[in-house]
């Protein structure tokens, strides 16, 4: 591996804290573009702007998707600061590349009826995996974390009478969540059948290590089907999309929303603004004078 690469990838789990996954998708298309640059024979430090705009259309003519490719050149910018910031080079040339056109997409998420089924689907499962289900749906919709930092809750998060949990996020960034009374006695119910020896939350076949995200998927997957669900529609992440789509449709702001899910950048948190746009256009019919004047003269028409 390229040292300057494997300086950078050092970087970012010492001092950013980066997930093992993250940290394996930097490598794997910081590499890809070492592979162009050695073909051109250059070192990857030391690309210009004309060999990197050459080696994005090259994704572009292979017929890479435009989140892919999106995806490269975030890998490849902050690589280049990195090298900025090091004294390796004393410019940046991703500045000067343009990003693909992504397409736009919605968060997809649940109907608020839909939720209910699964907890209905969830008390129906016997004995200590119903218990599971219960506790994990019930603080995925009402605290919208992410499965990692769920499956990461250590069993003294819920001690005591917590009406607030505090969860560690990305690059070990934390936060404050409140927790609603449902979740925290789905909690305590599942806690009471623990070995007092858990030291997770949510524990797998060895008490002493937390429940794989495979077996969590494997069993909300069992909850979806027996809620009547596409299993393929229900995920952790579907559930988060949920929880932040039900609170703007009821009065949240998009401010506390950012703070709840631990977004960074609240332009992140604007991809839920489809909801918002949604309330304030029922808003508008529901009260505007003039939308009220054209319904009543639209049911005048229809009875007559």
């Amino acid at each position: 591996m390229d040292r300057h690469i494997e300086a950078f990838l050092e970087m970012l789990a010492a001092e950013r804290g980066s997930a093992r996954n993250t940290l394996v998708a930097y490598q794997a298309d910081l590499e890809d573009f070492a592979a162009f640059a050695s073909s051109h024979g250059q070192a990857p430090s030391t690309c210009d702007a004309s060999a990197l705009q050459t080696y994005m259309a090259g994704l572009q003519r292979a017929g890479l998707a435009a989140r892919t490719a999106s995806r490269r050149l975030s890998a490849l910018r902050q690589f280049h600061r990195f090298l900025l910031r090091e004294g390796v080079r004393n410019d940046d040339p991703t500045s000067l590349l343009d990003a693909p056109r992504l397409p736009r997409t919605l968060p997809k998420y649940l109907s608020e009826q839909e939720v209910a089924a699964l907890f209905d689907a969830a008390r129906q499962l016997s004995g200590h995996r119903g218990a599971v289900a219960l506790a994990a749906l019930e603080i995925l919709y009402a605290t919208g974390l992410r499965v990692s930092e769920l499956l990461a809750l250590p069993r003294r998060a819920l001690a005591g009478d917590a009406a607030l949990l505090l969860v560690r996020g990305k690059g070990g960034k934390e936060r404050i969540v409140p927790l609603s009374d449902a979740a925290k006695e789905a909690a305590a119910a599942m806690v009471g059948q623990h070995d007092p020896d858990t030291r997770y939350l949510f524990h797998g076949r060895d008490p002493r290590r937390p429940l794989t995200r495979q077996a969590f998927f494997l069993l909300l997957k069992q909850v979806a089907l027996r809620a009547g669900l596409d299993p393929a529609h229900v995920s952790p992440h579907v559930l988060r999309h949920s929880f932040a789509s039900h609170l703007l449709a009821h009065g949240a702001d998009l401010r506390s929303l950012q703070l709840l899910l631990g977004h960074s950048d609240i332009a992140t948190t604007q991809i839920y603004t489809h909801v918002l746009a949604e309330r304030l256009q029922r808003l508008v019919e529901a009260h505007h004078p003039l939308a009220r004047k054209a319904a009543r003269r639209h049911h005048s028409d229809t009875d007559t």
